[in-house]
């Protein structure tokens, strides 16, 4: 089983929104050797639920998120992860300082994984949930692509 897990800041805005749009389009596709969880790189969420605002988006398209809580990424994580997908560049710096340089290779950006390369703004600021949605489905569809040419699925 490959495994990712999504992290952000908080775990209530965006690493949840890709962990279940992910998991979402691996189920339509009947995908089954990947599988995805999300995290934090702060401590300021944990315990709390998924945002409002993320739950609104994730309600609209049907995709079940219940029982979610923010947990912080942990350097286990980083060893028991096949890739560890940020948000933006604080996430990367953040994930790199809780994992060890060593575990530096599994760490990218999600938008990396489209033909626009860079950061997913945080909705937690921007109050644009849905353009969030859009940079987060685009970038799930885009790790798709690539993990099936890298022959993981």
């Amino acid at each position: 089983m490959y495994r990712i897990l999504f992290v952000c800041h908080g775990n209530i805005c965006r690493s949840p929104m890709a962990e279940f749009v992910f998991l979402d389009m691996l189920k339509k596709r009947g995908i089954t050797e990947v599988t995805a969880q999300s995290a934090a790189t702060s401590t300021e969420e944990i315990g709390n639920p998924v945002h409002y605002g993320t739950a609104a988006v994730l309600r609209r398209l049907g995709i079940d998120y219940s029982g979610k809580r923010a947990r912080q990424m942990t350097r286990a994580d980083a060893e028991s992860y096949d890739l560890l997908i940020g948000m933006d560049g604080a996430n990367i710096r953040n994930m790199t300082r809780i994992s060890g340089e060593k575990y530096a290779s599994k760490i990218r950006l999600l938008l990396d994984f489209t033909d626009r390369p860079g950061a997913i703004a945080d909705p937690w600021y921007t109050g644009e949930f849905e353009t969030t949605y859009r940079d987060v489905r685009d970038g799930c569809e885009g790790l798709i692509d690539w993990l099936y040419r890298e022959g993981t699925i």
